[in-house]
């Protein structure tokens, strides 16, 4: 069991690599950047499965919105007002 444990954790570790990596790559996510929305990030960085039942494209972006709020913890980014963007801090 600690095995999949073990695989997730690299799995989420990747995953936030990925996001930042795009975001470094992207000019809105600079520091003084105007910054994108999540749903950008999480469809440029390939985390949609596509619509299924239960399953909605919308609903699999809660994943992402987990995955920046780890990133914003960590101090790396920063999401500008409630709704607003994500950038690069």
């Amino acid at each position: 069991m600690n095995n999949f444990k073990k695989e997730g954790k690299e799995i989420r570790k990747h995953a936030k690599q990925l996001v930042l990596d795009f975001m470094n790559s992207n000019s809105k996510c600079e520091v003084s950047g105007s910054g994108v929305k999540q749903t950008e990030i999480f469809l440029k960085c390939g985390f949609d499965w596509g619509s299924y039942e239960k399953a909605t494209s919308t609903n699999q972006q809660y994943w992402v919105v987990a995955l920046l709020r780890e990133l914003e913890v960590e101090d790396k980014v920063e999401q500008l007002g409630p709704s607003g963007p994500w950038r690069l801090k």
